[in-house]
């Protein structure tokens, strides 16, 4: 259900609007522990994805699998986050994460600003 509910969602959400959101389908409302044991396994599982900055989640758009790097770009406007991959990012953060002897365990990389839609309106009044 957490995941559809994110699926369905089509945004980043957080953990207890997540709760809400579950309850809504169910009519039971679901205790925060459940929500994020959930999440967790979605994530670990490479189906969902952890927007740090937002502490919130998002549906995978590949389905999940393993892939490259994502990177994300949240809107500050809408609150929308794309997701893209670029090999030569992350072949270049691999690069110097080896440079430095660094052994990562986790990658997030977001960049905030606003989405096509949002920036247009703003492009006008420029």
């Amino acid at each position: 259900m957490v995941l559809e509910r994110l699926l369905v969602a089509g945004a980043a959400v957080g953990a207890y609007d997540l709760i809400e959101l579950v309850a809504g389908q169910t009519g039971k409302r679901v205790a925060p522990v459940t929500i994020y044991r959930a999440l967790d396994f979605l994530v670990e599982a490479g189906l969902v994805h952890r927007i740090e900055s937002r502490n919130a989640f998002l549906a995978c758009p590949s389905g999940g699998g393993a892939h490259p790097q994502a990177v994300f770009m949240i809107c500050e406007c809408c609150g929308r986050v794309g997701e893209t991959t670029s090999p030569a990012v992350e072949s270049e953060i691999v690069r110097l994460a080896q440079s430095l002897g660094f052994v990562a365990k986790s990658r997030v990389i977001e960049m905030s600003g606003l989405c096509a839609q949002c920036a247009a309106p703003a492009a006008k009044e420029a």
